[in-house]
């Protein structure tokens, strides 16, 4: 039976989900090396080793080494999922593929929230269904419906005074942070003890008068207090009290008043996280909160039990780096769209219309760079290009049935090593960022099969996923309105 929270407001706005994968690099020339090479042995290897891999052999990141920083700066470590969860499955291709089904719910979502906002769906459009609250709401416990989780990478955060440690799910594709609170009405399992806001003397309640309260998309009101729901593209949601907190970046310092939800009712695919970071680009995001002038990120192989930072305010990256300039788009502030000319295959540039990757004057298309979508997705003109490209420098491969969302697929069994043609992204200011082949060409199983990772999407909105992401450093320049890819420095 839906809780008390659940059936005081149901929503029907999508925000996301979350997801995985493997890691990037590139050029600062115009195209760059027109082959790379891919060690088939070295991520096979990976793939056994995360079915195998026990998250209590690694040091507790309460107990790790936090980043030192100055002072104006704070920086955590960034784990895979695989670090702090045991995965439930025996093979590595049913683990592909209940990533690749969480990866196509969150595209969904985000399709579906830029949807609603061309479409000038406003907040009051969405006032949530009120319906009669019955004794047995309150205190009949519902067990959560997924044990596999959707968040692919967390960090420790501190919650209230004194802090409690808590690991965060980290997302650009959401703007409202929350965490599970006590009392639980529903609260799914997460790996910390619950948050109890009675044990914190930095909690204090929102109004509903508050301008943060007045910054979600559905918010309703108890008792003159403020409530929030969040709803996810797989089904997930989290409902609560909108709150301010205190919190704290390991030993690199603290941030007061920080707008978040409680959640008492929390359902769907986020077991293991205490919840969720959002660092998009809305008023109430972390970034926007902390009145961060950057962030960046370096997310580790998703099948490696490394970790890396995430850096708030950190220095700017240097000249090695690739750049992109940060666009906004009217409609929806969430999305850090980025302007892209277009893509090479082994080092020719391909016949996509520039028009394929920009966002018109209603906020149309356009593509975005997320840390929450694994597999890069391009609109199928695009897609039908680089693939057929691809395919075209690459008779020699021994070609094999597609799985799931990928149609190109190939066997390297008998292979330990491969050159294969270099793809690259090429930005507005003559840029490009090459892929290592690791990063467009990866596992679905341990037999040797490896897909080429991009997707088509009918959507207009582009979207550059976190397997093309992985092993780079993204930088998000906010004060200056760029985005910086920079190799090698996780």
């Amino acid at each position: 039976m839906k809780s008390a929270y659940a059936n005081a407001f149901l929503f029907s706005l999508l925000s996301l989900s979350f997801t995985f994968f493997l890691p990037a690099a590139f050029s600062r020339t115009t195209l760059s090396s027109t082959t790379a090479t891919l060690d088939i042995s070295g991520s096979l290897q990976n793939t056994q080793r995360v079915l195998s891999f026990d998250p209590q052999s690694l040091t507790p990141f309460s107990e790790q080494q936090q980043e030192q920083t100055p002072s104006s700066s704070f920086s955590v470590r960034l784990h895979a999922r695989e670090s702090l969860l045991r995965t439930p499955y025996g093979e590595y291709k049913s683990l592909v593929l209940a990533r690749l089904a969480r990866d196509s719910a969150r595209v969904d979502a985000l399709a579906a929230k830029l949807a609603l906002a061309l479409n000038n769906v406003t907040r009051t459009d969405l006032t949530p269904l009120r319906t009669e609250v019955q004794p047995e709401d309150l205190s009949t416990p519902v067990v959560s419906g997924t044990s596999q989780g959707s968040g692919e990478y967390f960090s420790r955060i501190g919650v209230g005074t004194p802090a409690k440690q808590f690991y965060m799910v980290l997302d650009t594709g959401s703007d409202v942070n929350w965490l599970q609170c006590q009392p639980c009405t529903d609260c799914y399992q997460q790996a910390d003890p619950v948050f109890n806001p009675s044990s914190s003397s930095s909690y204090g309640a929102l109004t509903c008068e508050s301008p943060q309260c007045g910054s979600l998309e559905v918010s309703a009101c108890r008792a003159g207090k403020c409530l929030y729901q969040v709803s996810y593209g797989d089904g997930s949601f989290t409902v609560g009290d909108f709150v301010k907190e205190t919190v704290s970046f390991g030993s690199s310092g603290a941030v007061n008043d920080v707008a978040l939800g409680c959640g008492h009712d929390n359902e769907g695919l986020f077991v293991g996280s205490a919840g969720l970071l959002g660092l998009g680009g809305g008023p109430l995001s972390l970034t926007n909160q902390i009145k961060a002038s950057s962030f960046s990120y370096c997310l580790v192989d998703r099948d490696s039990s490394e970790s890396s930072t995430l850096e708030f305010n950190s220095a700017a990256p240097g000249a090695e780096s690739v750049f992109a300039p940060l666009l906004k788009n009217g409609k929806v502030d969430t999305f850090y769209y980025v302007g892209l000319t277009g893509m090479s295959v082994g080092g020719t540039m391909l016949s996509i219309p520039p028009s394929l990757f920009q966002m018109d004057d209603s906020g149309n298309g356009g593509i975005i760079v997320d840390s929450g979508t694994a597999i890069t997705r391009l609109q199928t003109q695009a897609y039908n290009s680089l693939r057929d490209a691809f395919v075209k420098l690459t008779p020699h491969l021994k070609s094999t049935s597609g799985v799931a969302l990928f149609d190109t697929c190939y066997d390297f069994s008998s292979l330990s090593s491969v050159r294969v043609p270099t793809v690259s992204f090429h930005f507005t200011g003559g840029r490009s960022w090459s892929l290592p082949a690791k990063n467009y060409l990866i596992p679905v199983d341990s037999a040797g099969t490896f897909c080429f990772a991009f997707a088509p999407t009918t959507s207009p909105l582009s979207i550059i996923g976190n397997v093309q992401q992985q092993g780079t450093r993204v930088s998000f320049d906010l004060a200056n309105s760029r985005v910086g890819f920079t190799l090698n420095k996780c």
